[in-house]
């Protein structure tokens, strides 16, 4: 703890913003409690002791984005998570009294006029939207509320005997089959030779990277724009093991990927172009 308080405490002196998580799908009996508030309140008031306080708050939780607007003193924007999966307009008014910020929700990264509406609405109401540009998570999954309340309640699942023969997580149950993972290149993952064209409406991209093996090579594709290597490689997660021993090469997209997937209609039961991208990358 003492190294983290000190490499915060160096961040915060070069004018890096600092944003804490509070990001737990559920938060069980506690979800609206004042003991919830005491720890959100607490934890804010050691940091503001320590280094002057935090910038930001990101939190899928309108009651703990409530706690913090509800704090006296200095203003602390507040962001609403990308599990929150905000991807209407509608969906932002319902909440714009608890939040300043929101991500997009991320099936709609390559939806150009989605993002554009989304954008207006939210300038003209002094809003900003941010995007995570690498998950690899399926495209509108239904397993997704329940795996988020498993991590939520992680160590209560390891201390269970849990039932033997369930795979937990629909996607590695999904990718077992070779047909379905035409699924990976339709998903919300943004390559980075692509990023530069969101510059219009994205001031910040998140780049997920807190279970990642590499975060530098994350870093460093996005950063510089190019990236030669497995595709896979760069997302989290990244199903590299589920598709092993191929892989997707990055330097083999079509040159018209990012307008086509941008602009089609996304009834991908009905269409064949990442199928054949997919026969085009797969190595």
């Amino acid at each position: 703890q003492r190294i983290l308080e000190h490499d915060l405490c160096e961040l915060k002196k070069q004018g890096v913003l600092l944003d804490l998580l509070f990001n737990a799908n559920c938060y069980g009996e506690n979800a609206i409690s004042q003991q919830l508030a005491n720890t959100v309140n607490s934890t804010l008031d050691y940091l503001e002791d320590l280094l002057d306080g935090v910038d930001i708050v990101t939190t899928a939780s309108p009651a703990i984005a409530h706690i913090v607007k509800e704090r006296p003193g200095k203003n602390i924007r507040v962001r609403a998570s990308v599990n929150m999966r905000i991807g209407t307009i509608k969906g932002m008014q319902y909440v714009s009294h608890l939040f300043d910020e929101f991500y997009i929700q991320r099936e709609y990264n390559r939806d150009l006029a989605k993002i554009n509406e989304l954008c207006t609405w939210a300038k003209a109401n002094g809003k900003k939207l941010y995007m995570l540009a690498n998950s690899g998570c399926m495209n509108f999954c239904s397993g997704q509320t329940f795996h988020d309340n498993m991590v939520a309640h992680e160590e209560q699942i390891d201390e269970k005997q849990n039932i033997s023969g369930f795979e937990a997580h629909m996607c590695w149950n999904y990718l077992k089959n070779r047909e379905n993972w035409v699924s990976i290149l339709q998903n919300s993952w943004i390559r980075p030779e692509d990023i530069h064209n969101y510059e219009p409406w994205i001031d910040v991209v998140k780049l997920a990277t807190r279970m990642h093996d590499s975060m530098d090579r994350v870093l460093e594709a996005y950063y510089t724009g190019k990236y030669y290597g497995n595709l896979l490689a760069l997302f989290e997660p990244g199903f590299a093991r589920a598709i092993y021993p191929q892989y997707i090469d990055n330097t083999k997209f079509p040159s018209d990927w990012f307008e086509k997937t941008t602009s089609c209609g996304k009834n991908c039961h009905e269409c064949s172009y990442c199928r054949s991208v997919l026969d085009r990358v797969l190595v």
